[in-house]
């Protein structure tokens, strides 16, 4: 049996607030963390997704998150994680946030987007 996980896009406006919807999805008891590393361990099973079972995610109103998981959302993100990113990673991590601010590269939609596909290729459903 292939269990269903839905998430509500609309009522994804930051990274933040897909980190709330997913978790009540996907994760844990509501959980799984706040962060790219922490989704990828979710989908990896044992925090929340079926270790021997199949899943789908179903990413309802995806258009609306993909809006507001755009380039401006990536380099909100990006700005803290510069502000708090080892020495040594800054330079990268400043010409990111240079490509997000100038509306190029990966949004943060397409962050979770790779995630998905990677860690659970084939599950996910765009609606």
């Amino acid at each position: 049996m292939t269990v269903r996980y839905v998430l509500d896009g609309g009522r994804v406006g930051t990274l933040e607030d897909f980190w709330q919807v997913a978790g009540e999805s996907i994760g844990c008891g509501g959980y799984f963390g706040r962060n790219l590393d922490a989704f990828a361990d979710c989908l990896r099973g044992g925090f929340g997704t079926p270790d021997d079972r199949d899943f789908v995610i179903e990413w309802r109103d995806h258009e609306t998150s993909r809006r507001n998981l755009g380039h401006q959302e990536a380099a909100r993100q990006l700005e803290k994680w510069l502000a708090r990113c080892h020495p040594t990673h800054r330079a990268h991590m400043a010409a990111r946030l240079a490509e997000a601010r100038a509306g190029r590269g990966p949004t943060a939609f397409d962050w979770l987007v790779a995630i998905i596909e990677e860690e659970a290729p084939g599950t996910l459903e765009l609606h």
